[in-house]
Parts: structure tokens; C-alpha cells; sequence
């Protein structure tokens, strides 16, 4: 197993439980319905790939490879770029900060980076003989 992916995963997925939460309780009451939505996109796709980093680090231990090291990282960082991003546009958009909404390009590439991910998790497991 890879303990560092792991840990991530349970770090990355009880922040998913609690900003989940945050979102159904009190996210409603600061910002607009489609506001409410997009943070919640950024919820679903965070667990989502908490499961995939979570089964990652689960098959490094039975074919250990530099194919699920990139698949860990790339649903680490994607994570931090796709549903980060979509987070901070909520922010923005709860404080009516402007200038900074140009952070929304940040979220496609974090796109690209769970796109890459995958392939790297598909290509690890077709190593298996």
C-alpha cells in the first residue's frame, strides 16, 4: 500500500464530509442557488476521487509502478485544482470579491489533471501479468 496516499485520501475525504455539510447547512444562507451548486460540484468530484486515490494506494501494494504513483498525485492535485478552485469561486462570490474571477480557468486543468489520473490507474492496472 502507499500509506502517503492513504492518508491523503482520509484527510481529503473528512474535509469532504464537513465542507459537504457547510454547504447543506449554512451555504444557502450566503449565496445564490447556482453559487450553492458549484460548490457542491466541487464536493462530489473531491469524493469521488478521495475513492479513486483511496483505490490507488490500495493496488500500489500489488503492482507497484510509476503509472499509480502519477495516478495518486495527479487525484491529489486535481483535488486541489478542480474542487479548490470551485471553492474559492464560492468564496469569492460570498465575499463580492472582484478581480480574482479569472480563477475559474484553473478549474479545467484540474479537469485534465483527474483526466490524467485515470489513465495513469488504467495503464497501472493493465500491467498486471
Amino acid at each position: 500500500m502507499h500509506k502517503g496516499f492513504l492518508v491523503w485520501a482520509a484527510v481529503l475525504g473528512g474535509l469532504a464530509v464537513i465542507l459537504g455539510a457547510f454547504g447543506a447547512h449554512k451555504l444557502r444562507e450566503l449565496v445564490p442557488p447556482e453559487t450553492v451548486s458549484t460548490f457542491q460540484t466541487g464536493v462530489t468530484y473531491q469524493f469521488y476521487h478521495v475513492f479513486a486515490l483511496l483505490a490507488a494506494g490500495i493496488l500500489y501494494a500489488h503492482i507497484p509502478g510509476p503509472q499509480l504513483l502519477w495516478a495518486g498525485r495527479c487525484f491529489i492535485a486535481g483535488i486541489l485544482l478542480f474542487s479548490g478552485s470551485l471553492y474559492l469561486l464560492t468564496v469569492l462570490k460570498m465575499t463580492n470579491t472582484v478581480g480574482l474571477r479569472g480563477a475559474g480557468i484553473i478549474t479545467p486543468i484540474g479537469g485534465v489533471v483527474f483526466i490524467a489520473g485515470w489513465i495513469n490507474l488504467l495503464l497501472g492496472v493493465l500491467k498486471i501479468k
